[in-house]
């Protein structure tokens, strides 16, 4: 369980930041194909936020304090969860250019 504590006192500002990526830009593609795509985004960002967070918490800590796990696993979760919603909104924004550019 407390491998997962970052995630769950990170969930307020995780849900900000996916309402964030959610809400912008204003101007979506049209069609319904960047909700869903959106949705699969911010899944995985939450996913590999918690596996990073796992996998931070597992590693060899016999060597430093008790707090140091706690940092890192959520500095890794933290930005697993950053990496994926940059990625999605560049994949979302080179989506729009190409549809954009069939029309």
């Amino acid at each position: 369980m407390a491998a997962y504590l970052a995630l769950l006192l990170f969930s307020p500002w995780f849900a900000i930041l996916g309402w964030a990526y959610w809400k912008f830009p204003k101007r979506q593609v049209e069609g319904g194909h960047t909700r869903g795509f959106d949705r699969v985004v911010l899944l995985l960002a939450v996913a590999l936020s918690a596996v990073a967070m796992r996998w931070s918490f597992g590693m060899d800590w016999r060597n430093t304090g008790t707090l140091w796990p706690q940092v890192v696993a959520t500095l890794a979760g933290y930005h697993a969860f950053l990496a994926v919603l940059c990625l999605g909104w560049f994949a979302r924004a080179v989506q729009r250019r190409r549809r954009e550019e069939n029309k």
